[in-house]
Formats: C-alpha cells, structure tokens, sequence
C-alpha cells in the first residue's frame, strides 16, 4: 500500500462512526454500544438473591432466560433513586470468558440513539488509583454535553469477579 492510500485510510478510520444508546444515572449521561441491546423494558420487580452484593437487585425472568439485573446508580456510588415510571432496565448482551450472557441494567431513563465517530471520543481521564476506571471506553462529546461511554464486557466481568470469585488454588 502506498504511503497516500495508507494516509487516506487512516483517515478514514478516525472518521469511523458507531451508534451509542445513551441514558442518564444521577444527572449524567452514559452510553453503551447500540449492538449489544437486546431489549430496553420498564421496570418490574426482580426476584432477589440472598447475600448478592446491594447493587445486584436480584433476576428476572425474561422468555425462559434468568437475566441478573444490576443497579448502576448503586454500583457507581450515585446514590438510590426512586423507581419510577422513566426508570427502566437496559438488556444488554456481554461478553464473557465464560461465553455470551446477557445482563440487565437499571438506569433513571434512556435518552437517546447517537452516532459517535472517533474523533469525538477522548480516553478515560487518569483520575488517580482510588478511581476504577477499567470499564470505561472514553468521554464523547454530543452537542453539548458529554457522554461516558461504558464498556460492558469489563463492567460485568468485574461484576462477576465480585459476585463469585474464582476458586484459588491453596496451594499456590
């Protein structure tokens, strides 16, 4: 490839663009991917688990599937919120070492669908050692305000890891 077809294809790599579905929690607005949606519903009460972590409401049981449902304005230290009629449960599809799974996340509301290219992402801001930031794709800007972007597969992974940790060899 020529260094002028090389360039050209960068830059169309920077201009890449992909759609978000974005939703507020505690005033701000986050987004995920819109590929991983399977379903957005209004909230309906969760069975709870005994001894799941308080951010971890409990399952639903959505067409045979047992779908974990996680609260991340509890997860995210936002604060509860009341469960209104604009709340809703967000279905997502992750990723996981164990397979494909799909997970439910309880926000204040959804907002919208936006497109995204690159060039308005920015990385995660290094807010020091106290803040995990490992789930977090990037900042976007959308109009005028900006968007947390989410990245589910390492938002749940970590969920995973805290709800049942992998046996350790006790030998090592």
């Amino acid at each position: 490839m020529t260094a002028e077809a090389t360039a050209l294809a960068q830059e169309g790599a920077t201009l890449e663009s992909r759609q978000v579905l974005t939703f507020t929690l505690g005033g701000e607005s986050y987004g995920v991917d819109i590929l991983r949606v399977q379903e957005i519903r209004g909230w309906s009460s969760v069975t709870r688990i005994p001894q799941a972590p308080d951010h971890v409401l409990g399952v639903l049981n959505l067409r045979g599937s047992i779908v974990p449902i996680i609260d991340l304005r509890r997860r995210f230290g936002v604060g509860q919120a009341d469960f209104t009629p604009l709340t809703v449960i967000i279905v997502l599809l992750v990723d996981l070492p164990s397979g494909r799974r799909e997970f439910g996340l309880v926000v204040d509301g959804v907002s919208d669908v936006v497109d995204i290219t690159s060039g308005d992402m920015k990385p995660p801001p290094d807010i020091g050692g106290r803040v995990d930031g490992d789930f977090l794709q990037g900042l976007a800007t959308v109009g005028d305000a900006m968007v947390i972007l989410l990245d589910v597969d390492a938002l749940i992974s970590k969920e995973m890891a805290m709800i049942a940790p992998e046996e350790r060899d006790p030998d090592v």
